[in-house]
């Protein structure tokens, strides 16, 4: 799990957030997943397409998705132990399948870019 608190200016607490996060870093390339890559556009590119825009008077609109993360598609089969605070007391060792990525994953960059495109 991932906590974290926002503050207002005089650090009363506006909201408590947690996150839910595979542990990535136990991750073995060609044993829990195949590629992680994902596309990136260079800053270069984004200028001249800028540019151009801004040349011919062209609106450019952009999005964000909050839980990108959360939407890619795996390829793989993904195994996580129950989170802390979560366990099952009548199956302990049990693990659950990912339907989805999860923050943390190597492949979670590359699922959601597979999803997308």
């Amino acid at each position: 799990w991932i906590y974290k608190v926002k503050l207002d200016e005089y650090d009363d607490v506006l909201k408590s957030k947690a996150r839910l996060v595979a542990k990535g870093y136990r991750q073995e390339e060609g044993i829990n997943f195949e590629e992680s890559f994902a596309p990136v556009a260079r800053i270069d590119a984004i200028r001249i397409f800028i540019a151009s825009a801004a040349s011919k008077n062209i609106t450019i609109y952009q999005m964000d998705v909050k839980t990108t993360f959360l939407n890619g598609e795996l390829k793989e089969e993904v195994y996580v132990s129950q989170p802390e605070g979560f366990v099952d007391p009548n199956h302990p060792t049990h693990v659950y399948r990912l339907k989805k990525a999860l923050y943390g994953l190597k492949q979670a960059p590359r699922a959601w870019n597979d999803t997308l495109s």
